[in-house]
């Protein structure tokens, strides 16, 4: 199949499988549309023991999709710009010094903890890893999810004040995340005897500084360019062009895309933007065309996600260790949030159990699993991707599911602080 074909076959499951929801499961979109895909993916394994076609066929078409590369590659400087774009930008930087301690200090001490307690267990069950190998699946695990998140806190009745943070946090640690990967698996590669540290913390500050200051050029570039026309078609295009052009620009020059990306979304998305270069009509088709694009693309992402299961490699060894990284990654999170949190609680006046909303609110998605799958043969790929798919769906069914009832539960569903 070339690639129209298998980007058809996608998208009409993705309209038939949300059908199915709003029809019948009324769930969240992005909860629901993976569940039916796990639901339809196990439907094919039952029916492929006596016919095997079906299940050929569909392991053919999910072979066929690199979703490492169609995430990190493509789809993912979409969905966060659409998802940067409506972030309230006063509440952003009110809280942007805990944002910024959450989504950096907080993705590494994740990492640490993740990785030693993940080590630990695994020799206690009899799975013997090399502890870099413990650290890579601390890295690819700890980032929140975005894409996740975002819609289904909007209905959980959270209190803004946590909600921008929740979200503001989940935006910026996929950049660092994926940083702190990327470090992690070139030092596995290589050998940690031949890194040179200072080199590695110039790198990562080339990676996040450089992310940044290209997401506000992609900003001040639209705003001018904006600015001086008014015709709706041409600046929807402008900030499709700011996304597809500062995306492959952020590989070229090895600076962070996800940080550009988010940047360069609350910069046009911000209201001294939108009073300055947008004409009523053109706001419209600028929120509608990105929304589009959002629901289009996320319901893609977790039709794949619920498909990816026929390809995951699971054994009871495997299940026993994702079911066991659960726990480590709930509790590790609530470690990671502690000391950010403790710094900023009076002076930002926190909602109250603010760090047990935030850990059973930071839910794990496509990113983990896209990070899991570009592992490379040399290492546990097998082990650890089935550990990371096993804690994404728990997150997104399990956590995603309850995760209002924990706000309403804990804050009374109050909007304030």
């Amino acid at each position: 199949m070339n690639l129209f074909q298998v980007l058809s076959i996608l998208i009409v499951f993705s309209a038939l499988f949300g059908y199915l929801n709003v029809r019948y499961l009324k769930l969240p979109v992005t909860i629901g549309l993976m569940i039916v895909s796990i639901l339809f993916s196990v439907a094919v394994l039952i029916i492929g023991q006596f016919t095997p076609t079906l299940l050929e066929w569909e392991r053919e078409l999910i072979g066929q999709v690199d979703f490492h590369k169609i995430l990190m590659d493509g789809m993912l400087s979409f969905l966060l710009f659409a998802g940067a774009l409506h972030v309230d930008f006063g509440r952003l930087k009110e809280h942007r010094w805990p944002i910024i301690l959450f989504a950096t200090l907080g993705v590494l001490i994740s990492t640490f903890l993740i990785g030693g307690l993940v080590y630990a267990v695994l020799g206690w069950v009899g799975i013997q890893i090399d502890f870099i190998y413990a650290l890579l699946f601390g890295a690819l695990i700890s980032p929140t999810d975005p894409i996740a998140v975002l819609g289904i806190l909007k209905k959980a009745g959270a209190p803004k004040n946590l909600e921008i943070k929740i979200v503001g946090e989940s935006l910026f640690n996929d950049g660092i995340g994926v940083i702190v990967f990327v470090t992690i698996y070139q030092i596995a590669q290589s050998g940690a005897g031949h890194q040179d540290l200072s080199h590695i913390g110039l790198l990562f500050l080339e990676e996040v500084g450089g992310g940044v200051l290209l997401g506000l050029g992609l900003g001040a570039a639209a705003y001018y360019l904006m600015r001086t026309i008014d015709q709706y078609e041409v600046e929807v295009m402008i900030t499709l062009a700011a996304v597809m052009g500062g995306y492959l620009l952020a590989s070229i020059l090895h600076f962070s895309g996800p940080l550009a990306m988010v940047v360069a979304g609350i910069s046009v998305g911000n209201e001294r933007f939108r009073t300055s270069t947008m004409s009523e009509m053109t706001e419209v088709y600028v929120d509608k065309f990105w929304e589009l694009i959002d629901a289009l693309l996320n319901a893609i992402l977790f039709v794949l996600i619920g498909l990816e299961i026929l390809l995951i490699p699971f054994d009871r060894t495997y299940i026993i260790a994702g079911l066991a990284a659960i726990p480590i990654v709930l509790l590790s999170r609530s470690g990671s949030l502690a000391l950010p949190i403790l710094i900023f609680k009076k002076r930002l006046g926190f909602a109250p159990f603010t760090n047990l909303i935030m850990t059973w609110g930071g839910l794990r998605g496509g990113i983990s699993i896209a990070l899991a799958l570009s592992l490379s043969g040399d290492m546990p790929k097998e082990l650890l991707v089935s550990m990371t798919y096993i804690v994404v769906v728990f997150s997104i069914i399990v956590q995603g599911l309850t995760v209002g009832k924990v706000v309403s539960r804990f804050t009374g569903g109050s909007k304030g602080g």
